[in-house]
């Protein structure tokens, strides 16, 4: 399951992506997060952590960096200021 959705969301990035100006407000962007976020965390918690990122990149929010976290958190990562080295689930 993991698998098709990085598959998915490369597709994104790849022809979606790009007929848009940049507007993401976090780094990394959200579709990178997401996919960072199920190699570390699975499936399901790497999906809903995504979907929680993409719900907080509005016009209203800081942004700033962004890290996936190395424990599974819904809020925003203010802890790593630099990137983790992150151990990934083989699903």
């Amino acid at each position: 399951m993991q698998k098709i959705f990085v598959f998915l969301i490369r597709g994104y990035q790849r022809f979606i992506s790009p007929l848009f100006p940049p507007s993401c407000r976090y780094y990394p962007t959200c579709s990178s997060y997401m996919i960072e976020a199920l190699k570390v965390h699975g499936a399901f918690k790497g999906l809903l952590m995504g979907i929680a990122r993409i719900l907080r990149c509005n016009p209203f929010a800081k942004g700033g960096i962004d890290y996936v976290p190395q424990k599974f958190s819904l809020s925003k990562n203010t802890v790593d200021k630099e990137q983790p080295v992150y151990t990934y689930k083989s699903h």
